[in-house]
């Protein structure tokens, strides 16, 4: 019922994009981080050799969040330099903002128009492309799911286990602090497949250990917004161990708010996706880490999957892009151990 009151509220499509959407959700929901099938992206050339030739004239349509957020200029950097590679176009559009759902759905009837074989997609919000998707598939145009938010029948996904990141950074406190403590989550966006599966990582995996999280709350993508409920949260429990948030916007935005409240290095703050700014921020000291989901390399790895299934290869349903949380310790040497 959220669902539908949400899309109400946000579109002004009229019934049927309401009853499109609700039917959608009310099937057997797509679940990428537990299908049985999946398989890693560094698997793919032994099981399937070297990616095949693109056809000719292939073009290949993105559809991006929002290119404010440098996580996806890095994944849409992957997708257009390996596009290049091989001499097929990938010509991008995105969002104009986080939550622009009505301008990247509009962006993607648009393109359906303009002859593309290939989209890959990565939605503001599990449902909200789903009109221009159904025109896709009637046109016999591939799909393919790129990262966080995903369709609720999505028939080929490429991105990171999203659960895992959660557990990789509730793995960080309980190593790092046998003791337990008070922690608290900053989500990402609600009806988004990745800030759910992130979020629900880190707090199964902190159950039945001596930690409590004392605070659940969204922070919608945005650096302010999480900027504000980290201070309210530490004025609550002037105690607080740390914060797990769901990307790294949020995550500076946290750090600017450890900063106000004179915590800065006195608590810990992980966020997840790996951007450059996040980088930085643990070289100076202040983000303790980040769940890198290296979006570059999924961008690539995007790519090669759509030749391969242009060329008739039976890839599984999922493949998975590479993950590691990133620490001062392994800052320059991402795929070490961060503890």
């Amino acid at each position: 019922m959220k669902k539908l009151k949400f899309l109400k509220a946000s579109y002004a499509f009229g019934l049927i994009f309401l009853v499109i959407g609700s039917m959608a959700v009310a099937q057997a929901r797509f679940d990428p981080d537990n299908e049985k099938s999946a398989i890693n992206w560094d698997q793919l050339s032994a099981k399937f050799g070297s990616v095949p030739p693109a056809p000719a004239n292939l073009r290949i349509g993105s559809i991006m969040k929002f290119l404010g957020n440098p996580y996806w200029q890095l994944l849409s950097k992957g997708m257009t330099e390996q596009g290049a590679k091989y001499g097929v176009p990938v010509d991008v559009q995105a969002a104009q903002s986080e939550s622009d759902q009505a301008g990247q759905l509009a962006n993607m009837e648009t393109m359906i128009q303009k002859g593309y074989k290939v989209f890959l997609v990565s939605p503001q919000t599990d449902t909200n492309l789903i009109p221009a998707i159904e025109k896709a598939r009637k046109a016999g145009i591939l799909i393919i799911n790129v990262d966080d938010a995903v369709l609720p029948d999505a028939e080929h996904f490429v991105g990171p286990m999203q659960y895992e990141n959660g557990i990789r950074a509730a793995n960080y406190f309980i190593a790092k602090y046998p003791a337990g403590g008070k922690v608290a989550v900053i989500e990402g966006q609600a009806g988004v497949y990745a800030a759910a599966q992130r979020t629900k990582g880190f707090k199964d995996t902190l159950i039945g250990k001596p930690f409590t999280v004392v605070a659940s709350v969204p922070g919608d993508w945005d650096r302010q917004k999480s900027m504000d409920a980290a201070t309210t949260i530490m004025q609550q429990y002037p105690d607080l161990l740390g914060f797990y948030c769901n990307n790294d916007t949020m995550a500076l935005g946290v750090v600017e708010a450890a900063r106000s409240a004179k915590k800065l290095g006195k608590i810990v703050i992980i966020g997840t996706d790996g951007i450059g700014e996040a980088y930085d921020s643990i070289r100076a000291g202040e983000l303790t880490g980040t769940v890198d989901s290296f979006p570059e390399l999924t961008g690539q790895v995007a790519v090669d999957v759509a030749l391969r299934l242009l060329k008739g290869q039976n890839i599984p349903r999922v493949v998975f892009s590479p993950q590691n949380l990133i620490t001062k310790k392994n800052v320059e040497s991402p795929l070490e151990p961060a503890y």
